[in-house]
């Protein structure tokens, strides 16, 4: 890890920390309609600086006075009176009424430009706000001259459908990005206004920003979980749907930690709060969301060069139409009337929008899939990997010991053995007891009450079930009790031993019942991952401390090409150099904590989220759910955000090439000539296939 690298990830670890005052403030700030959303828009978006302080209602309201300023002076626009065949009714100083709302309009409407313009010329980068000023700037001085007696043809009616369209342009513009940025305030929404607080038998409903780690609250049926915490009374189920994506609620019972956001069942819980505010899971994942969506991408990079360019190329466009025309003979006017056109057509605006529109698309569609994306480059990197690393141990296995094989004596089934182990392994707290115990509850086995429990130092436990006197443990006991093995049963021990798995048998007297093997049980979502990365052509690695026998065991069940073992955490980082070195795409999969390094020196490093712990800072992708299902779905979200990236670019940028020379006017002699509203209905079209383009990413599959 460079110390470049380690700066970077110290300034995201500062960034993603930037405290609010709690769950209500952020929801205020990301509002739609807001001016602090407005705001936060701009500091998300550097393309959108003309936006900076302006809300959608400001620009629905601008765009209808604007349409209600452009009627009377269309109707009374010679030209247009000229072209229709009728007369608008003539009163003293009528003549006068395009000019008058026309330059009503200019300052009313036009106003929001023009400050767009003078800011992009301060900070020295020349755009959109500044072709629109330049076009409508161009079209008011004209006109007002010819008014007061310049020979020529005004444009005032040109000029007002112009402002009125651009206006319309940003209205939709405006709602499309709040709609994709409305992940923020919707997840802000979650967490309850109020809390149930308990203190012994009283109870009293208080503002959730008065929880304070350490209070009880009383979570009743069907009501938001206010706070993170641990469940101290009480037996339920909570859809936490809305944060891991787990479609079925999950039970609690007391010891089990819920998040805030979630929301109770049908039981009623009392829940000892050890998060609020900025330190709850919803916040963290607000964090994120938030700040994968202000991260610069590389195309976005791209979309703002081209912009600039476009900027000056439309600049030089219109000073040789101007010229170009001039010395060909034609009146000042039709001049004019091209440079306005080819100003307006070239107005980068449709660029302004494609690339922040598809960036905040795709990151509140990741997490509403369990994506969290920490950093818009990585995501970008995704699509070109080749080759995907695997922690194994909490990554393609659970980190946790279970039942993987039970082999039984005749007589006994399967699930007859674990659920009279697990009943005589409960009172244990021995970790390969509570697997075993575990195991029986994920298969919905009803346990027995164990009598006269009794620990047996170093060689296992037993007790009295259902009025049997059972024993449970390894070789030691087998040996102390003289108890032989049938064929069945010591086949199933060597089959383990030879797995690097842990056998335990249990006995009933001196008669072996079964041998079931142990072991970091692999997730059933794990080989559906494998296949799915295969599919889209991805080598698959899995590098652990394990010994090679355990990780080869594990690595063949699922089909994984290349096992790295017995590596030590401090060498899992070189190992990613060695395959970046020889030529591989790499991203890491792992924890985010033993992991940190090789996540930070992958091409993208994506951390396992666990459901609450969110704010893993090595990544620049989180999985919420701890599914290694979601890496494949990363990639194919990489894959779709690209493609709709660059599809945008193309409808923003491309159709210039036909309609600048348009514009210009060289079709003129036949009589093919473009007015500035029809290259304002153009520009803006374009704006709108970008944005309807952008919204398609919604139905990709991930």
């Amino acid at each position: 890890m460079t110390p470049t690298k380690t700066d970077q990830e110290q300034m995201r670890h500062d960034n993603a920390h930037a405290s609010h005052n709690d769950h209500r403030q952020m929801a205020h700030d990301d509002h739609p309609g807001h001016d602090d959303h407005r705001q936060m828009a701009h500091d998300e978006h550097g393309a959108h600086d003309k936006h900076a302080g302006h809300s959608v209602e400001m620009f629905r309201d601008k765009f209808w006075w604007s349409v209600a300023l452009t009627v009377p002076t269309v109707i009374w626009s010679p030209m247009v009176q000229q072209w229709l065949g009728y007369h608008a009714p003539a009163f003293p100083g009528s003549r006068y009424v395009p000019a008058l709302f026309g330059t009503i309009l200019f300052f009313y409407g036009g106003m929001v430009f023009l400050q767009g313009a003078v800011q992009e010329i301060k900070d020295r980068l020349p755009g959109m706000m500044t072709l629109i000023s330049l076009a409508i700037t161009v079209a008011f001085v004209f006109s007002l001259a010819v008014t007061f007696g310049v020979p020529g043809m005004d444009l005032w009616w040109e000029l007002s459908t112009l402002i009125t369209i651009m206006i319309l342009g940003h209205w939709i513009e405006m709602r499309s990005i709040m709609q994709a940025q409305g992940a923020l305030s919707e997840l802000a929404k979650l967490v309850p206004d109020t809390a149930t607080r308990a203190t012994g038998e009283k109870l009293e409903d208080v503002p959730v920003s008065q929880l304070r780690e350490g209070d009880v609250v009383l979570v009743r049926p069907g009501a938001s979980i206010p706070a993170d915490g641990v469940v101290r009374d009480g037996n339920s189920a909570v859809n936490e749907a809305m944060i891991t994506g787990e479609s079925r609620p999950v039970d609690k019972k007391p010891g089990d930690k819920v998040i805030a956001g979630t929301v109770n069942s049908a039981g009623s819980l009392r829940v000892e709060v050890t998060g609020t505010g900025e330190q709850t899971a919803l916040a963290g994942i607000m964090r994120l969301v938030a700040q994968a969506q202000s991260s610069r991408s590389r195309a976005q990079a791209l979309a703002d060069r081209a912009a600039f360019f476009l900027t000056v190329i439309a600049i030089a466009a219109a000073v040789i139409t101007l010229v170009g025309w001039l010395l060909a003979g034609a009146t000042a006017a039709f001049a004019i009337e091209r440079v306005v056109t080819v100003l307006v057509i070239a107005c980068p605006h449709a660029l302004g929008l494609a690339i922040p529109l598809v960036i905040a698309i795709s990151t509140t569609l990741g997490a509403r899939e369990g994506l969290l994306v920490r950093d818009r480059r990585g995501l970008e990197d995704a699509r070109n990997l080749n080759a995907i690393i695997f922690d194994k141990t909490g990554t393609l296995t659970r980190g946790e010991f279970r039942v993987v094989d039970i082999t039984t004596a005749s007589g006994l089934s399967p699930d007859d053995a674990l659920r009279l182990a697990a009943s005589l392994e409960r009172d244990s707290e021995h970790t390969i007891a509570q697997g075993v115990v575990r195991s029986a509850e994920e298969r919905g086995l009803s346990l027995a009450r164990a009598e006269q429990f009794q620990a047996i130092p170093g060689e296992g436990v037993q007790a009295t079930v259902e009025g049997r006197q059972l024993l449970i443990g390894g070789p030691a006991l087998l040996r102390r009790l003289g108890v032989s093995l049938g064929t069945e049963l010591q086949q199933a021990m060597d089959k383990a031993a030879q797995g690097a798995q842990t056998a335990i048998t249990l006995v009933e007297e001196k008669r072996a019942l079964a041998v079931l093997a142990i072991a970091d049980a692999i997730r059933s979502e794990s080989h559906e991952a494998v296949q799915r990365l295969h599919e889209q052509k991805i080598q698959v690695i899995m590098m652990t401390g394990d010994s090679k026998a355990v990780a080869e065991g594990v690595a063949k069940e699922l089909a994984i090409d290349t096992v790295l073992a017995e590596v030590s955490p401090e060498q899992k980082a070189s190992k990613v150099k060695e395959l970046r070195s020889a030529g591989k795409r790499v991203g890491m999969v792992g924890d985010g904590v033993n992991d940190a390094p090789a996540l930070l020196t992958a091409d993208v490093g994506i951390a396992i989220g666990a459901g609450t712990d969110v704010a893993v800072e090595a990544g620049d992708v989180v999985l919420i759910r701890s599914d290694p299902r979601d890496v494949p779905r990363i990639i194919s979200l990489s894959k779709a955000t690209y493609r709709k990236m660059i599809q945008n670019l193309w409808w923003a940028a491309g159709y210039n090439i036909v309609a600048l020379p348009l514009a210009a006017g060289v079709l003129a002699s036949r009589g093919i000539v473009l007015n500035p509203a029809i290259g304002a209905i153009l520009m803006s079209l374009s704006t709108v296939v970008v944005a309807l383009n952008a919204q398609l990413l919604r139905r990709a599959k991930l």
